[in-house]
């Protein structure tokens, strides 16, 4: 669905994301005492993993109605889950808080709005074309994004952008969680960068 090189430096990125989220979970996981509650970074990690492995799903291949909007429910319930962490965050975390919910809307936007962003793109080859007639309704397709569309993506992009700075300054002030920090800074930069394919 991603033209090359993109398709691959992206997946890279990507796998790269989801191997730090899912070995922090699983690290911690061997330590966790029985029944105890899943922490915040746990939250997080099991968040942008998920979100990694739908990013490289999206990136090569089409996907059914059903499961882009089970996707949709799936984000904003981890969205959701987030927000009671506010209780009592100040400072940096806060902003944190804000750059994962973020992140969070930015993929259900990406998810509900592909069909709309990639209006009027070349989809010549098979997969791509594969993707414009099932989200196109039989066929339909629109001839170009609508403004409202470009503006609403602009505004995400804009956003990952702000959160892919907030965690490089985090990355650079901080002597802890580096990795994680990494991983951040991949993610918000992927996402916003597949924004802008999306809507070439």
């Amino acid at each position: 669905m991603i033209a090359a090189p993109w398709n691959i430096l992206l997946t890279l990125l990507f796998v790269m994301t989801a191997i730090i989220c899912f070995w922090g979970l699983a690290a911690r996981s061997r330590t966790r005492s029985e029944g105890s509650a899943l922490t915040d970074t746990d939250l997080i990690d099991i968040t942008h993993g998920i979100m990694s492995v739908a990013m490289i799903v999206m990136t090569w291949w089409t996907v059914w109605d059903a499961v882009t909007w089970a996707q949709v429910a799936i984000f904003a319930i981890l969205a959701l889950a987030l927000v009671p962490s506010f209780r009592g965050a100040n400072g940096a975390k806060a902003v944190d808080l804000v750059g994962h919910i973020v992140l969070d809307a930015a993929m259900i936007w990406m998810l509900a709005a592909m069909p709309l962003l990639m209006a009027g793109m070349d989809m010549s080859d098979d997969a791509g074309g594969a993707h414009a007639e099932h989200h196109g309704g039989g066929g339909f397709a629109l001839e170009s994004t609508p403004v409202w569309a470009d503006a609403v993506n602009g505004m995400f992009i804009a956003l990952c952008v702000a959160a892919t700075v907030w965690w490089i300054w985090r990355l650079f002030r901080s002597s802890h969680h580096r990795i994680h920090s990494v991983c951040h800074i991949a993610m918000a930069a992927g996402m916003g960068w597949m924004l802008v394919l999306m809507n070439g």
